[in-house]
């Protein structure tokens, strides 16, 4: 999957980073196979809560923790749920095993101008793992360093650099970020040493690094590990995270600023169901942000730190023989089956072969096994729970309750949407919830005269109910119809001029918000020839593509232009914020 220019590694996330714990469970299993017969030493587990490290090393240089640590090889990350972080700290481990040593970091905590300077460490690579977010935009925690890049005045002579770009194809703005920071670094003086999709290029990466160098792999990739533990018995309760992201006690005492890494505990004032039958349900959640100094516009969206189903929490506690109570510390450091059978076939399913990714697409993928059930599935597999407390990855959030029976009878539960499912307030107290506000650039037109075209099927209308709230403000029997009365009521006192429903699940007949534009197409081309702009909110593989599809045909139709002119025509309504897309797969 990697771009045809060439210029940047690429990949569409299809639970990729499942396939880093199976690559991990396939370590566990030759290191058990060929180990099994020694003794080894079992930790004794008492308490299982995370201790934090004490103290936190604030020096924004990297180069000079390079050179103290012995590293050589800096992994830096833009992510935005997580999951290039996740990758990061992969590719830093996967050194050790060639000979190199990696640290893992954040640009928004370094002072990048060092990075002309990374010729100072012998052998130096630097990684560069981005996320794009939104329509094209750098992530959160690489703002700072986006716009370092775009002003350009520094030389990056001599600095060898590779560049991975996490990214889905079905969005407009595929990989921007990552193509943009491969594109500068160049341009500033930099040398490539690879290009590739992940799998690929993981597998091709570190060889091509070793011969870039001329250093040897040291074979000891199948017991690496990142992190070591350490388990305590008389740590004060007052010393020990309990969830915070990373700030210890700041659920207990909450200080402003709240983003990303400092979450605002937000009361739950409502949490009622939208639809009116049927056995889908979709949340509608209000949060308090009385005295947070949380802003918030119509069109931002709204980040939760879920909590972990405690049932599955239970149950892979008791599959690996482990107390649940156990304080312990991980400390970053710079495999397990016993059955021959399963030891070929986790090999088998973490390989980069096309057997390799179909059986990993068909028994994790398509039978939606998470990793207990992996565990459940092979039982001759027992690793040690460090070792799965540093391969569990992060999640993030979606907006209707999953729940579902998958191919192998178990039932699946999102996690997030299932946790805020029971936060609803009782007699009086409310439950909280971590959350934090991102900004976006899905946004009303100044002018509130401007007419506006916006489709959002099913969950797709919850930013545009902000926007109509905002409209509203500035002048109120189908069981999928949400926020029926509140719509009709928009329309009664003209904040809204029309409003189209189509159902498509309610009725034999299907009707597609694709259907309502091509009947309403003369409306739309006089919308658009008078300066209106156009919003699409919701699913991205396959109704955002038709509406783009179907805009152009319109266009092609009542403009009187052919397919190449009516595509100018739609990139010049995205390129004046006149058509925004807020879209997810």
């Amino acid at each position: 999957m990697s771009d045809t220019g060439g210029a940047v590694a690429e990949e569409s996330m299809f639970s990729m980073l499942d396939l880093f714990i199976l690559s991990g469970l396939g370590g566990f299993a030759v290191y058990w196979f060929f180990f099994k017969n020694k003794k080894q030493e079992q930790p004794t587990f008492k308490k299982l809560t995370v201790q934090p490290m004490t103290g936190r090393d604030r020096d924004p240089s990297f180069i000079n923790k390079m050179k103290s640590s012995g590293k050589n090889v800096i992994v830096f990350y833009g992510s935005q749920t997580g999951t290039a972080e996740e990758f990061a700290g992969r590719l830093a481990k996967d050194a050790v095993g060639y000979g190199m040593k990696g640290l893992v970091a954040d640009p928004e905590e370094c002072d990048m101008d060092d990075l002309q300077r990374l010729p100072e460490v012998e052998n130096s690579l630097a990684i560069f793992c981005m996320a794009t977010y939104g329509e094209g935009d750098p992530t959160d925690n690489a703002q700072e360093f986006n716009e370092w890049l775009q002003n350009g005045d520094v030389s990056l002579e001599g600095v060898k650099y590779a560049v991975f770009a996490l990214g889905n194809k079905t969005y407009e703005h595929y990989n921007a970020m990552g193509k943009f920071v491969d594109k500068k670094l160049e341009e500033l003086g930099g040398t490539r040493v690879i290009e590739e999709d992940f799998v690929t290029w993981r597998e091709k990466f570190w060889p091509a690094v070793c011969d870039h160098f001329g250093v040897q792999a040291t074979g000891d990739q199948v017991s690496i590990r990142q992190y070591s533990l350490t388990t305590h018995d008389d740590i004060p309760k007052e010393k020990v995270y309990k969830g915070e992201i990373a700030r210890l006690g700041s659920f207990r005492n909450q200080k402003p600023p709240f983003d990303a890494k400092n979450p605002y505990l937000a009361p739950v004032q409502v949490n009622r169901e939208l639809h009116k039958g049927g056995d889908r349900s979709c949340m509608h959640i209000e949060f308090d942000i009385t005295g947070s100094k949380i802003r918030y516009e119509a069109g931002d969206h709204v980040a939760v730190y879920p909590v972990n189903d405690p049932e599955i929490v239970e149950a892979l506690g008791k599959r690996l023989d482990i107390d649940l109570d156990t304080v312990f510390t991980l400390t970053n450091v710079d495999e397990y089956a016993t059955e021959e059978k399963e030891k070929e076939f986790l090999l088998q399913l973490s390989s980069s072969t096309p057997e390799g990714k179909q059986l990993y697409s068909d028994w994790i993928i398509k039978d939606h096994r998470n990793i207990l059930a992996i565990l459940e599935d092979l039982p001759s597999i027992k690793p040690p729970l460090d070792h799965i407390c540093e391969l569990l990855p992060n999640i993030h959030i979606t907006a209707v309750v999953i729940k579902y029976e998958t191919r192998t009878g178990r039932i699946a539960k999102g996690v997030a949407t299932n946790w805020l499912a029971l936060k609803k307030p009782e007699n009086g107290i409310k439950p909280t919830v971590p959350i934090y506000v991102r900004k976006s650039q899905f946004r009303l037109p100044f002018k509130a005269n401007t007419p506006v075209l916006m489709v959002g099927p099913g969950t797709g209308l919850a930013p545009f109910r902000g926007f109509i709230q905002e409209r509203h403000f500035a002048k109120k029997d189908a069981q999928d119809y949400i926020y029926e009365d509140e719509l009709n009521d928009y329309v009664n006192d003209g904040t809204l001029t029309k409003i189209h429903v189509a159902f498509s699940r309610d009725q034999e007949k299907k009707v597609y918000v694709q259907h309502l534009m091509k009947e309403n197409k003369t409306e739309i081309w006089n919308l658009l020839e008078n300066g209106g702009h156009i919003y699409v909110c919701g699913d991205a593989r396959n109704m955002a593509r038709d509406v783009h599809e179907l805009l152009e045909n319109i266009i092609v139709e009542l403009g009187d232009m052919d397919k190449a002119k009516a595509a100018d025509y739609v990139k010049k309504l995205q390129s004046k914020g006149r058509y925004s897309c807020d879209v997810w797969s």
